[in-house]
């Protein structure tokens, strides 16, 4: 279909809003993003982008702009509390797309984005009251009182989303009975780890269920840790003291000990880590979610960002390709969401001693839309809410 003029509202200027702005107004399209926030904020440390994420980005012509503020890395390595090596791999995609995953920090990834979008198109300041379905378009109401209506509202306003609880499911986010604590800090902190590579390193210490993520920025001359550890507190940002984070990696190597005992808490964020149960539906006539509104996951297998930018870039294709409105929102459900339905299963089932042998479980090619060994025509794509 020809989207030249077609006016589009996407809700959250987050990883998924930014990456469909860019995407469907390279099309033609009059896109406007409405962001709650005042201003652009992104906490939290480093992640990584895929190959076929940075393949995303050299066909919206904003490569550049995030390898100016990225590391490129080689592969994973998974390792015992001891930084002995347990598997490592290279990234997968690599060939496919011609270039590698680049390892940035959150926010340097929104400022990026954020800034090869045009001026004016980012409206802050904007909570998102209402939505209203009125079949060919769908009307928006924010705080501040003002109203609009378009012919295509995008719901990528993350994992609490609104839209998705107005329209689709008002199921709530689902606690994993896990803390994350996150920070950067200078990497001459941890000696000897990165002086032959950039891979991502994962610490695993089975028995306790405790990861320790270590993620080089090297152009920043950093390191992001995210430190993930059992807990029944489901506060959505529990509180942070010295005694819990030093007990987070008690027994692990001495390197990673002494920066829990020397990191200023102040530059420590926490989050209780939450995910949410397949969404049956993402779209109506009008209205479509991507990223964490449509298919929150837990961040084991770091496929949370990237499912936002690919989301942007099916959206767009099928837009492109579909003759109506309606054809297009459904193509891009039936191509994406059996691939991040795999994509929630194997962030929920986190890591344990048998998948450390696959460092990319179901996210190679054709095997990213199946999760090997089960049929995802005869079960849910991820297990009903957990207890423990």
């Amino acid at each position: 279909m020809d989207i030249n003029g077609l006016t589009v509202a996407v809700i959250g200027a987050g990883y998924a809003g930014a990456s469909t702005a860019k995407a469907l107004s390279l099309l033609g399209a009059h896109v406007t993003v409405y962001e709650q926030a005042r201003q652009a904020g992104e906490v939290g440390a480093g992640i990584g982008l895929r190959p076929s994420s940075m393949a995303a980005f050299r066909e919206w012509g904003v490569a550049d702009a995030i390898t100016a503020v990225s590391t490129a890395s080689n592969g994973i390595r998974i390792l015992t509390p001891h930084d002995q090596l347990l598997n490592a791999e290279e990234w997968p995609e690599k060939e496919q797309f011609g270039t590698t995953t680049h390892l940035i920090h959150r926010r340097d990834f929104i400022d990026a984005l954020l800034g090869v979008l045009p001026d004016g198109m980012i409206k802050f300041g904007h909570r998102l009251e209402t939505i209203v379905d009125n079949g060919a378009t769908a009307t928006i109401t924010f705080a501040n009182g003002e109203a609009v209506t378009a012919d295509l509202v995008v719901g990528a306003d993350g994992i609490s989303s609104r839209v998705r609880g107005a329209l689709f499911s008002d199921d709530g986010p689902v606690f994993a009975h896990e803390h994350a604590y996150r920070a950067v800090f200078d990497m001459a902190l941890v000696p000897g780890v990165f002086d032959e590579d950039d891979d991502f390193r994962i610490y695993f210490d089975a028995p306790t269920n405790r990861h320790l993520y270590l993620l080089p920025l090297r152009h920043r001359g950093q390191v992001s840790f995210d430190i993930t550890v059992p807990s029944d507190d489901s506060t959505w940002s529990p509180e942070i003291d010295r005694a819990t984070i030093v007990a987070s990696l008690s027994g692990f190597d001495p390197r990673f000990e002494a920066i829990t005992h020397s990191i200023d808490l102040a530059t420590v964020n926490c989050r209780s880590a939450y995910d949410i149960d397949p969404v049956e539906r993402w779209h109506t006539d009008s209205v479509v979610l991507v990223g964490d509104a449509a298919h929150a996951m837990l961040h084991h297998q770091g496929q949370g960002a990237n499912s936002a930018v690919l989301d942007a870039q099916g959206l767009a294709d099928a837009l492109a390709a579909a003759p109506t409105l309606p054809d297009a929102l459904a193509a891009f459900q039936a191509t994406r969401k059996p691939i991040t339905d795999n994509y929630q299963r194997v962030s929920r089932g986190g890591w344990n001693e048998e998948t450390i042998e696959d460092g990319f479980p179901g996210q190679r090619g054709a095997e990213s839309e199946v999760v090997p060994g089960v049929d995802p025509s005869s079960e849910p794509a991820v297990p009903a809410n957990r207890g423990v």
